[in-house]
């Protein structure tokens, strides 16, 4: 089984860089075999080709704001179709400028890519200005975070089964 962990965001905006601090937090682990984790930070469009080279599930990390307190961990299973906030289908149009986790998914999906086992760990930020340092809550939250996705790719390694779409968590760190 092949698995990629990918941090995406902007580490010169605050808390979107928070995938990225996974990612190289995860990076410096012991992981298990066949499972590779990477910094993307808004490389979307590479990480979009990624996707298409055979891997069984894609994590995504990133910050992710759905109204919960900062530094609230959210997983989420994005499904086939899924709509974006303005109601349009996600990915109509590909930006290379903003490449969101939905966005990576959709042009992946356009590349070749299944479209089966694909998880979003998120983030609630509590700040995206210009910056390079995490705010407290999600700082905090990176090693919980890492320790979240070391559990999905256990139990994905152990279910050894795709994982239903359209599933949502959330975790409180």
């Amino acid at each position: 089984m092949r698995i990629l962990v990918a941090g995406v965001g902007n580490v010169f905006l605050g808390d979107d860089g928070f995938g990225v601090a996974v990612a190289r937090r995860l990076a410096e682990a012991d992981l298990p075999p066949g499972v590779e984790a990477g910094d993307f930070g808004i490389r979307g469009v590479h990480l979009a080709y990624e996707l298409t080279s055979g891997y069984d599930l894609a994590i995504l990390v990133d910050a992710a704001p759905r109204g919960r307190p900062p530094g609230t961990l959210y997983v989420l299973e994005p499904s086939p179709g899924e709509t974006g906030e303005t109601g349009e289908t996600t990915g109509a149009f590909v930006d290379g400028h903003a490449m969101t986790p939905e966005a990576v998914i959709t042009l992946a999906r356009a590349l070749g890519h299944p479209g089966t086992g694909v998880l979003v760990v998120g983030c609630e930020p509590a700040d995206t200005s210009p910056g390079m340092d995490l705010s407290l809550p999600v700082a905090g939250a990176v090693e919980p975070a890492a320790g979240l996705v070391l559990e999905l790719i256990e139990q994905r390694r152990r279910a050894d089964a795709p994982v239903a779409a359209g599933h949502e968590e959330e975790t409180r760190c």
